[in-house]
């Protein structure tokens, strides 16, 4: 198995102390009880009993029911202890849903597109016992359980657990990350983010059968959400949802890898995950949209994103061996996005699936951002495995891309690029990845589509126009990053506070994890779905705060695997004090800085491994940094290159 010794190095390192573990909502235990009792129905005494294992037990009179809050989204398998029932024909039901709009002794939210699931069903009329189910009854995720009797027997249920089951492989509460600031709404977020991912990674073999399957006879009623699928190799993979889908997508990759890989770093669920793709690479090289049982379409986008997983995986990790064994794969596969570039210097995508946005085709500017990113990581990626034959042809490719999409697609009245030649839409997410991969050409012009796109928000986030009257926090995440890249950490921030703060308080929200989407009047409305019950309320794609506030806000960004060498370049915009770190194989790095004012700092300082060297940028500021070994490095114009050790600011 390459670089498992690699992968590992930042569970060691972090193990000994984990800064705020207070901020957290991972549990310390796996076997988890409800929190509190959200309602009750018809008869039922005792129900508080359930809150807590007390021994007394509830006692369900008849027809009736208890709604069961977890006081967070969780996921699992739920048993049921029950001490008697005074008929054999009983039954006691459980459905399960993420948000409270769903809460029913009927139905759970749903998994699939034909409407709410059925519920789990246990013959407790057999007697006194644990009843658990099979394991692919296990729920991925909710935050709301309620158990219901259906008939006129009595029952005395004693006590309601769930065997939490994401995360398989991690110590919950051992992240290898953190993040603090003097804005608490703002630390929850990073936090909650980094839960997201948690319950996003699950034991392989427990993936979405995707079909209805109904060869159970066990139970008195079918279920239509079998979690038995075996999606990837290994013992933990990342996914794109705790509920539904879990599956592997490489688009919700291109914002969840990085969040992962700076908060809990579960590195091998990413490369398993990414592993799965790269086994289903076809012989002309296009890589899937979606791992297996997926088989629906191809996306060009999401091609793109398998090969940006990969690019990431290795900067995070360091594993050569890895990336090397996967080399022949990756070039095929930027040999295959190449073939659709034409004279225009652009590719002209004839794929239209992508992250369910409308009129993804022609020389589209998000598929040719991506594509241009794709193009300048993989020369860097050949450099570090010293395989640079392509980069030639690779760069000047990428030089046409970047020709193109100015002039063909650049709106100057508007301040934004058109989302291809026959439309007059700017989209979110080609603007945002125009920023992101440097297709602007200017400072100025990357300004002007940060105030563009900010200009348009709402009062609950930031729109995607080209997928209707949604929001996107997948696309809102690289948004984050375009801003702090524009040099706008407020807007970045402002966003965050905006688009996340509701996603995290607001009653309909699970308040511990990130919704896949919504709508821009702010309900749970998604416009690519029919069935609002279907969205994901813990969606890894959703989670890019945790690591733009990690890369931006506190400004610790690697610039060669694992941070052999590093850039520290803080941009805490109205953030007064922030303290952050992350873990590689190399070892800690952090930033803690105070402002008391203004630009000027009161506080700076900085710890990378000894052996690394780095960049370190503070605009406008004149100083000294002094290691703690008594080295002293000058600030020139707010830059100084210094090796890797711990350093503080001694100000002009």
């Amino acid at each position: 198995m390459f670089g498992a010794t690699l992968l590992l190095l930042p569970l060691v390192a972090a193990a000994s102390h984990v800064p705020y573990e207070e901020y957290i909502l991972a549990p310390s235990s796996r076997d988890l009880f409800p929190a509190s009792v959200y309602q009750v129905n018809g008869s039922v005494t005792n129900a508080n009993s359930l809150v807590q294992f007390s021994g007394k037990g509830a006692t369900f009179n008849g027809v009736s029911s208890v709604t069961l809050d977890f006081g967070k989204n969780v996921a699992g398998l739920v048993s049921l202890d029950v001490s008697s029932a005074s008929s054999s024909s009983a039954f006691l039901s459980v459905t399960f849903t993420e948000s409270s709009l769903w809460i029913s002794s009927e139905y759970s939210d749903a998994t699939g597109n034909s409407g709410f699931d059925r519920p789990l069903w246990f013959n407790v009329g057999k007697g006194a016992g644990k009843y658990t189910p099979a394991t692919k009854f296990q729920r991925g995720a909710f935050r709301y359980l309620t158990v219901a009797s259906n008939t006129s027997a009595t029952v005395v249920l004693d006590a309601l657990r769930v065997n939490l089951t994401s995360a398989p492989d991690q110590n919950l509460r051992k992240y290898t990350g953190w993040f603090h600031s003097d804005d608490e709404l703002i630390n929850k977020i990073w936090y909650a983010g980094a839960y997201t991912n948690q319950l996003c990674t699950i034991e392989p073999t427990a993936g979405d059968s995707i079909t209805s399957q109904s060869d159970d006879i066990s139970l008195p009623e079918m279920n239509n959400w079998y979690n038995n699928y075996t999606i990837t190799n290994g013992t933990s993979t990342i996914t794109d949802g705790a509920k539904r889908d879990r599956l592997v997508w490489p688009g919700d990759m291109a914002i969840s890898l990085e969040s992962i890989a700076v908060s809990t770093g579960d590195l091998y669920s990413i490369r398993m995950g990414l592993e799965s793709l790269f086994i289903l690479q076809q012989a002309d090289g296009r890589l899937p949209y979606a791992g297996t049982p997926f088989s629906f379409g191809a996306s060009y986008t999401y091609h793109l994103h398998n090969l940006i997983g990969m690019s990431f995986l290795y900067r995070f990790s360091g594993d050569k061996a890895w990336a090397l064994s996967y080399w022949d794969q990756y070039v095929l596969g930027v040999k295959w996005a190449l073939e659709s570039v034409d004279s225009t210097g652009l590719a002209n995508v004839t794929l239209s699936a992508d992250w369910l946005r409308y009129g993804m085709g022609g020389h589209n500017i998000e598929a040719n951002s991506i594509l241009y990113f794709v193009l300048n990581e993989a020369q860097d990626l050949a450099k570090e495995l010293n395989q640079t034959s392509m980069n030639p042809h690779w760069a000047s490719v990428a030089a046409g891309v970047k020709s193109g999409a100015n002039k063909l697609l650049w709106d100057s009245s508007a301040g934004m690029y058109r989302d291809n030649q026959t439309t007059s839409l700017h989209p979110q997410d080609g603007n945002t990845w125009a920023i992101k991969a440097n297709i602007t050409q200017s400072e100025t012009q990357r300004k002007t589509i940060s105030a563009a796109l900010k200009a348009r928000w709402g009062p609950y986030g930031a729109p995607a126009p080209e997928a209707g009257a949604t929001i996107s926090p997948f696309i809102g995440g690289f948004e984050l990053q375009a801003h702090y890249i524009a040099g706008q950490p407020n807007a970045a921030l402002d966003l965050l506070r905006l688009q996340w703060g509701y996603m995290l308080l607001d009653s309909k929200m699970t308040q511990s994890t990130f919704i896949e989407g919504y709508s821009t009047d702010g309900s749970i409305h998604y416009a690519p779905y029919i069935d609002d019950a279907r969205i994901s309320h813990a969606h890894g794609w959703s989670t890019g705060p945790t690591y733009a506030l990690t890369a931006y806000a506190a400004g610790i960004r690697f610039t060669e695997p694992a941070g052999k060498s590093w850039i520290i370049a803080p941009q805490p915009g109205n953030l007064t004090t922030v303290d952050a770190g992350l873990a590689s194989a190399h070892g800690i790095f952090s930033v803690a800085l105070q402002r008391s004012s203004g630009e000027r700092y009161s506080w700076f300082s900085f710890s990378t491994p000894s052996s690394t060297t780095g960049i370190v940028q503070l605009p406008g500021i004149e100083g000294i940094l002094i290691s703690r070994t008594g080295q002293r490095v000058r600030l020139v114009n707010g830059t100084a290159h210094v090796p890797g050790g711990t350093w503080k600011l001694q100000s002009s």
